[in-house]
C-alpha cells in the first residue's frame, strides 16, 4: 500500500510542468511588473526591454513570449518551479543579470515597493546569487550604471 502511494506521488511529479528557460525567465521577470499590484506603463515597457536582452527573438515571438510570461506568472504557485529552470541553464554571471533586469523593473517607474524588493531578494536567494551581487546589481541600477 505504501509502495502504491509512492508511486502515485512520483507520477505526479513527472507530470508537473517543464518550462524553456525564455519562459522561466519572463515568468520571473513579469512577478516584478505586478509584485506591488500597480501595473504601470513603464514596468511594462522595462520588462520588454530587460526580457530582449536575455532572450533574442523576432518582434512577434517576443510579444508572445511577453503574454505567455505573465499568464505563467500569475498562474503560478510559487518561484521555484521557475529558478530551477534557470539555475540548470545559466551561469553565474547570467543569473546576476537576470537580478539586475528584476532591479530595472522594479526601478521603472521611479519607486521601489516593498513587495518588489521582497520579490527580487527572494529570486536571488533561489537563484544562489550571493546577497553582496544582489546589492550591487540594485545600486547599478539606481546609479544608472
Amino acid at each position: 500500500m505504501l509502495k502504491s502511494f509512492l508511486n502515485l506521488f512520483e507520477t505526479k511529479t513527472a507530470s508537473s510542468p517543464s518550462y524553456t528557460l525564455e519562459l522561466a525567465t519572463a515568468a520571473l521577470l513579469s512577478e516584478i511588473v505586478s509584485a506591488d499590484n500597480e501595473v504601470t506603463d513603464e514596468e511594462r515597457d522595462e520588462y520588454k526591454k530587460q526580457l530582449q536582452k536575455h532572450v533574442k527573438l523576432d518582434e512577434e515571438a517576443m510579444s508572445l513570449l511577453l503574454r505567455k510570461g505573465q499568464d505563467t506568472a500569475e498562474d503560478a504557485v510559487d518561484l521555484v518551479q521557475f529558478t530551477q529552470v534557470v539555475n540548470q541553464h545559466c551561469s553565474a554571471q547570467e543569473r546576476n543579470d537576470i537580478i539586475r533586469s528584476l532591479w530595472a523593473i522594479a526601478y521603472a517607474d521611479k519607486s521601489l515597493a516593498p513587495l518588489e524588493e521582497s520579490t527580487i531578494r527572494q529570486i536571488a536567494e533561489l537563484l544562489y546569487v550571493p546577497h553582496s551581487q544582489f546589492i550591487k546589481a540594485k545600486l547599478a541600477v539606481v546609479e544608472g550604471n
